[in-house]
């Protein structure tokens, strides 16, 4: 009896010790509350809606009427229904963009929607996207733009309690947020007042950045504040949405020139690709990227928006990279999302749905080799297919590599793997591999490095197993793994690619074997009855290319849309002793050609005949560097290359950060057989860079 009772005993006090193991220690940096509610918002949309709409440009200068602003059909709630149609859980409102023009009734400054004739006088465009958010159960988030093309202060002291003032009325009266939004776009020429000159500031201190998001954290405390340096959330230093394949969540921001304090537009923005391991700042990245080629709407980029698997792959390079998405929404002069755009958005958002609908590996039986002190309960393998995003499964603190096998007992085909840590203990694994049972063997399907709040492995192709294997393979220490899932994207018909040589041939093409594609070349969307590709034609002309393929039925791709200028055979620089500027229209993007400052004649070509330019094309550089970028220009045209008439100036706004083909529409359609590309001021650098200038014919 004192046998039994002395064993019972021991059992008892193992099983006690057992689930009283204390939880792993935190690991590094840890993200705030308002950081872990900011991560589990995911995609966001920020919608450019204002001044520049009207003026057709990206930047508006600051110099633009009042009356221009008057939309006739401004629909806040269908702006925000297209958004959460595509999966959006929220937006940020550009409140204030560069040209100075406030979108709400604001007493700092003239400039404001209350001296527009929108709603005579009465609107608030600010308050719609709220009361739009609140119905839709949307979160709100608020850009206003430090800089100041328009108010005659900029630059100077008195401009700062200006900005702040501004901070203030949207803080007060326009909450609770989830994001206050900031930029590094700062200083430069604008109006500012009617000074018409270049104004320059010292980003590191002029905003007094402590001081000012000092406001935000009292005034709305669960706004995550997005910066090129922070301090929540981090730039991802591209506008192409894309996060590094090993994307870290902490950072360190380094000063673009030594001794500095990072500050926005002052950080090595490369760097905000991948973010720093063992950073000293938990600070996540935000990818944002226009679902158009620019910011606000431009006309000529109808039927160019991306289509919604592209989406779905700035999905998986962003939010599957422990990144958000942050997409840009540019609503029309009507005040609308255009129909193509929401569409898309609807498209994208079913194609989420009915990829993640279903966890595979849900019902499985996991089997794990360690599991922190056989505390089942708390550190189980079950966590991991539960719903809660922060129960995990955790091993003892010497194992580092441990296995996890999931027998699902039938084969299913799978081809998106997700992972997530739970990020209140830190990030803390560093390599991972899936191996599937396949031949009656393992076999390694998948790998990947950092995890963070959510990585998703899109596999190359589909893999059918019964049996699949996660591999921890490099961690500092013990692991938190919250979440395992297997999951099915749907079948995805291949897209058409469109291609021309410099002689005119199109042809398409698709990376699968398809049924049949159909085309158009007058710019309507191509359908069953269209024409169906068969071989190579001619377009010398120019004109916009739409394809899509089908397979059985009515199945169908996206729509691919490319825009082509007449050819160039025939063109050449005129008065050239540089035989490499003919780089500039030798239809190749990878090349560019090489203008020395100050360039008072410009690139002149020669088109050898009489055509109507409705619009004219600039591609900057391709190779990622932005020395010779050109960001501001001159357009000439002439019938015998003596005598020039100005068809156009202006800016390549935002450029450096987006460098897309610039499309530039004229005011009237004109004649000529010659046109001038005048650089009038470059990113940096003395030489100018022309990959490729070319037209749009009418």
């Amino acid at each position: 009896m004192i046998k039994r009772l002395t064993l019972s005993a021991q059992l008892l006090l193992a099983t006690g010790l057992a689930f009283s193991q204390p939880a792993p220690k935190p690991y590094g940096v840890l993200p705030s509350a308002r950081q872990i509610k900011w991560q589990e918002t995911e995609m966001y949309c920020i919608v450019h809606f204002s001044m520049a709409t009207f003026d057709d440009k990206e930047w508006g200068y600051g110099d633009e009427p009042n009356s221009m602003f008057n939309p006739s059909s401004f629909n806040a709630l269908q702006i925000v229904s297209a958004a959460k149609a595509g999966g959006f859980k929220g937006i940020v409102v550009v409140a204030k963009h560069h040209d100075g023009f406030c979108l709400w009734p604001t007493k700092t400054t003239a400039h404001n929607i209350s001296q527009s004739p929108y709603k005579n006088g009465k609107g608030d465009v600010v308050k719609e996207y709220q009361e739009a958010c609140k119905q839709l159960n949307m979160k709100l988030g608020l850009y206003c733009s430090p800089w100041d093309r328009n108010n005659a202060n900029y630059g100077k002291p008195e401009y700062l309690q200006i900005y702040r003032a501004q901070l203030k009325e949207l803080y007060s009266n326009y909450g609770p947020l989830f994001m206050s939004w900031h930029d590094g776009a700062n200083g430069g020429d604008g109006f500012y007042g009617g000074a018409r000159e270049t104004r320059k500031i010292d980003r590191t201190t002029y905003y007094d950045w402590k001081n000012t998001w000092g406001i935000t954290r009292s005034m709305q405390p669960t706004a995550a504040i997005f910066g090129d340096a922070g301090p929540d959330v981090r730039w991802v230093g591209n506008e192409e949405g894309n996060a590094g394949e090993t994307s870290w969540e902490t950072y360190t921001p380094e000063p673009s020139v030594p001794g500095q304090q990072p500050s926005n537009g002052e950080v090595k923005y490369w760097l905000g690709v991948e973010g720093t391991r063992n950073g000293k700042y938990w600070m996540p990245a935000e990818c944002d990227v226009p679902l158009r080629n620019g910011w606000f709407y431009h006309e000529a980029q109808d039927g160019q928006s991306k289509s919604a698997y592209k989406l779905l792959d700035l999905y998986y390079k962003s939010v599957g990279r422990a990144a958000c998405l942050d997409l840009g929404l540019s609503p029309n002069k009507k005040g609308l999302i255009a129909a193509e755009d929401q569409q898309i958005l609807k498209e994208f958002g079913q194609i989420l749905k009915q990829t993640f609908a279903v966890n595979l590996a849900k019902g499985a039986t996991l089997t794990a080799s360690n599991v922190r002190g056989k505390n089942q309960a708390q550190y189980g393998v079950n966590h991991l297919t539960d719903n809660d995003r922060y129960s995990y499964w955790a091993t003892d603190d010497k194992v580092t590599e441990p296995q996890l096998v999931i027998d699902m007992h039938k084969p299913n085909t799978f081809n998106v793997i997700r992972l997530r840590e739970n990020i209140k203990l830190g990030q803390r694994i560093e390599g991972v591999a899936v191996d599937a049972w396949q031949n009656n063997k393992w076999e390694t399907i998948a790998t990947a490095t950092s995890i963070g709040a959510n990585r998703l492995i899109r596999l190359p192709q589909n893999i059918t197993a019964a049996k699949v294997r996660l591999r921890i393979t490099a961690a500092p220490v013990s692991i938190a793994l919250s979440d395992f899932g297997l999951f099915k994207e749907p079948v995805h018909l291949s897209v058409p690619q469109i291609s021309r040589t410099a002689a005119g041939e199109v042809s398409l093409a698709t990376e699968a074997p398809v049924r049949s594609i159909h085309y158009t070349t007058d710019g309507q969307a191509p359908t069953l009855s269209s024409p169906v590709y068969q071989h190579p034609f001619m377009l010398p002309v120019g004109g916009t290319v739409k394809a899509i393929s089908y397979e059985s039925g009515d199945k169908h791709s996206e729509i691919k849309s490319v825009q082509f200028g007449p050819v160039k055979v025939g063109w050449h620089i005129v008065g050239a002793d540089d035989k490499s500027l003919a780089k500039a229209i030798d239809d190749d993007v990878n090349t560019f050609a090489e203008l020395s400052l100050p360039a008072t004649e410009g690139l002149i070509v020669d088109m050898g005949q009489t055509t109507t330019i409705k619009q004219f094309t600039y591609q900057s550089r391709t190779d990622k560097h932005t020395d010779g970028m050109v960001d501001a220009y001159e357009f000439y045209y002439s019938a015998d290359g003596t005598n020039w008439t100005k068809a156009a100036s202006g800016e390549f706004a935002n450029i450096k950060s987006n460098p897309v083909l610039q499309v530039v529409s004229l005011s009237a359609p004109l004649s000529a057989r010659y046109f001038k590309f005048i650089p009038k001021h470059i990113i940096q650098g003395n030489k100018a860079e022309i990959a490729e200038i070319g037209i749009i014919a009418l």
